[in-house]
């Protein structure tokens, strides 16, 4: 994500939900932000600063970002019209760098190699956000303590008020007392919170073939007889096996199945307290259902392994029955095939069962964000960099970021943005979606508009055909027949990380997303339980047992996420 797009409790989900999602200040774009001339120039490193009267006498600056979601992509060529833009009410050039891998994995090799941008932005969770908390105590963040507040836009997203408090309390609010981090896309009221619509959805065509209903696939056994069904109709697409299930890039988000087996990744015990699900039975059992499920050849071994590309060529090659992930991403990497074969739409399977949720319950939805952008002490111009992040955090930029040039791609009605009908069309007919990326929209930009305000503000998604609009309303009614609910309370996993364990019991910890990994291709169910057990026994001797009682007692009289899925 998202999406990111594509991610809390998500620690333990990183293999199964977000396995995903950013080095240095290569770009493709050429020479911005020089001069030539008389200009008056003056350049540190690879940022050039000049005042050549472009942005009405601002200092002209070159900034790159590192954008750390796998997956994302940006324009051809930096400079769009929205960086255009950009540039003439700010003076900064930005220069993008996008992650194609670990985001855990990026965010750490970047300060241990010094091959930093000027600003970084990536998920606001797990692995990822202990990275920048590490950054920011090694002193290789700015300090924006005694800045923010010249920043009303910025300093409004990190408000107390405005950020989940687990997170204000692990790194938003501070690190040993002083501001680092940054905070975007948390919604700034209840109509502005996302719902991607993580679910399990099935090519309509396959479900017909093989006669199932799929809102009767309710239960694990369900869903398991359901794929074993597609699986033994022995499908092919152009003398190629149809896979019953898989997902995108890494694993993602293949094990969002999980949801069945238990309702948290920290769930109660009988006295109150609460321990993590990868030491309780109910996930024994989930990691066995998914051993199962590959060894039945019921989902693609390839899917914690393949590419984002390769994901995708199979869907467009027709070749994933079904598929686990949120529906926009599901939409726009089914586009090509289903505009090639009418009736193949993929549409929602279930509601699943929920672990520990009653059935009228309305779907808990763990929205934290998207991003934590901080500025890496290799900038060479702090103020500009926040100069840049001020104005897209602004009304003015969050619309520009999201919708376009006002007056060339949309226009301002009854105080709403509404879209020019020429480049809606345009965007209609580009299945690739690349012409609005080269537009300057959906790339990284829109991972810094400070507060959400997609719907308060905006209008909602003005580019999205009517028909889309009904494709996702329709899968809403079916997955959320009883609306949504945006989780507020405490995520004992931010606070355990705050425990004086926590240094030598995170490695421990982050093994646990690559050990299910192992489980789940094991040869037998004894072999998966050793894996998972041994991991057990190194997770208890790293500190495990004291960092929990920390964060019961931490927590103790206050309210904990009992149920999640994520947003």
């Amino acid at each position: 994500m998202r999406i990111k797009k594509y991610g809390s409790a998500k620690a333990l989900l990183a293999v199964s939900l977000i396995a995903g999602m950013v080095v240095g200040c290569s770009s493709n774009s050429s020479n911005n932000g020089s001069t030539t001339g008389n200009t008056p120039t003056t350049t540190n490193g690879n940022t050039a600063t000049t005042t050549d009267g472009n942005s009405n006498g601002t200092e002209q600056v070159t900034v790159s970002i590192l954008h750390n979601w796998n997956g994302s992509s940006g324009a051809d060529t930096d400079m769009t019209p929205v960086s255009e833009y950009i540039k003439e009410k700010t003076g900064v050039t930005v220069k993008w760098e996008y992650t194609k891998g670990s985001e855990v994995e990026k965010v750490n090799t970047i300060f241990t190699t010094q091959e930093l941008p000027d600003i970084y932005t990536g998920p606001a969770w797990g692995g990822e956000l202990d990275g920048i908390i590490k950054a920011a105590k090694e002193d290789q963040l700015v300090d924006l303590t005694d800045k923010i507040d010249k920043y009303p836009n910025l300093a409004k997203a990190i408000a107390k008020e405005n950020v989940p408090p687990a997170l204000y309390d692990k790194a938003i609010g501070g690190i040993d007392g002083k501001k680092y981090m940054l905070y975007q896309n948390q919604p700034a009221t209840d109509k502005d919170a996302t719902d991607w619509l993580y679910g399990f959805y099935v090519r309509k065509d396959i479900a017909d073939k093989i006669g199932v209903d799929p809102q009767k696939v309710v239960t694990k056994d369900d869903l398991f007889n359901f794929l074993k069904k597609i699986k033994d109709a022995n499908l092919k697409e152009n003398g190629m096996p149809v896979m019953p299930l898989g997902g995108f890039s890494n694993g993602w988000a293949v094990g969002i199945g999980n949801t069945m087996f238990f309702g948290t990744d920290y769930p109660a015990k009988a006295d109150g307290t609460f321990e993590h699900v990868f030491f309780t039975k109910p996930y024994e059992d989930y990691t066995l259902y998914y051993r199962k499920l590959i060894s039945d050849g019921l989902l693609d071994p390839e899917t914690f392994t393949q590419t984002d590309p390769i994901a995708k060529e199979k869907i467009t090659q027709g070749r994933i029955a079904v598929l686990a992930a949120h529906y926009p991403a599901i939409l726009d990497a089914s586009k090509e095939y289903v505009k090639a074969h009418p009736g193949s739409d993929y549409v929602p399977v279930g509601p699943l069962e929920r672990a520990g949720a009653e059935a009228n319950r309305p779907v808990d939805l763990g929205i934290q964000g998207n991003n934590v952008t901080v500025i890496t002490k290799s900038a060479k111009n702090v103020d500009a960099a926040l100069r840049l992040l001020e104005f897209l955090a602004s009304d003015e930029g969050t619309l520009l970021v999201r919708y376009g040039v006002k007056g060339t791609h949309w226009d301002l009605v009854d105080g709403k943005p509404v879209a020019k009908k020429e480049w809606f069309d345009k965007f209609t007919a580009d299945t690739s979606g690349k012409l609005k990326k080269n537009e300057g929209m959906t790339i990284g930009f829109e991972s810094l508009g400070g507060q959400d305000r997609t719907i308060s503000l905006g209008a909602g998604d003005i580019w999205a055909d009517q028909d889309r609009i009904a494709t996702m309303e329709k899968a809403r009614k079916i997955l959320r027949p009883n609306g949504i609910s945006v989780i507020s309370a405490y995520n004992p996993a931010d606070v355990m990380s705050k425990s004086p364990q926590w240094e030598t019991l995170k490695p421990s910890m982050d093994q646990i997303g690559d050990v299910w990994k192992t489980a789940v291709f094991s040869k037998s169910d004894e072999a998966a339980l050793k894996v998972i057990n041994d991991l057990r026994g190194q997770i208890n001797k790293t500190g495990y047992p004291e960092a929990l009682k920390f964060a019961n007692d931490e927590l103790k009289g206050k309210e904990i996420v009992k149920l999640s899925m994520p947003n």
